[in-house]
């Protein structure tokens, strides 16, 4: 195969310059997020106190952050190249994940902090959260990203009524 050839195209260099549908799939996961959040603070409050409710407040921006630079991420090396895309969704994940880690571990020792409530938030929320956008995400080509509201569905027609 020529490589000046102008059909010719890498399967390394080719780009998505259409819209990104992480940027709304993040923007649904945070409004879901933001009404989650009150409720885990105040059941952190009730059994740990305003330690607790610091805890998982910062446990709730570490998992709304952490959700919003995947999106980011995503997004920007798309555009770029589906191979730095796969490379920085698997990388980009192991960094978050230290990320997360370093967040917790610098903080462990401050007196505003709670271990059970923190880790336990970032746990819940995390998977919580994913499991709750479940619902909300297409699984169609035609509507990439998340569900339209008003899609009008096909009808069938009852097989009696002729």
């Amino acid at each position: 195969m020529k490589t000046d050839d102008p059909q010719y195209v890498s399967i390394l260099s080719m780009n998505d310059q259409g819209p990104a549908p992480e940027a709304a799939i993040v923007r649904d996961i945070i409004k879901h997020g933001s009404i989650v959040a009150p409720i885990l603070i105040g059941a952190s409050a009730v059994f740990w106190g305003v330690n607790g409710a610091w805890s998982s407040a910062y446990g709730v921006a570490l998992v709304l952050g952490n959700f919003a630079f995947a999106a980011w991420m995503v997004s920007y090396t798309a555009r770029i190249s589906y191979a730095l895309m796969m490379g920085a969704t698997l990388f980009g994940y192991i960094f978050r994940l230290a990320v997360i880690a370093a967040a917790v571990f610098f903080v462990r020792n401050q007196s505003w902090v709670e271990l059970v409530p923190l880790c336990m938030t970032i746990v819940i929320t995390h998977v919580g959260l994913l499991f709750w956008e479940m619902r909300y995400i297409s699984l169609s080509l035609a509507f990439p990203g998340l569900k339209p509201k008003h899609v009008a569905s096909p009808t069938v027609q009852d097989s009696t009524s002729n």
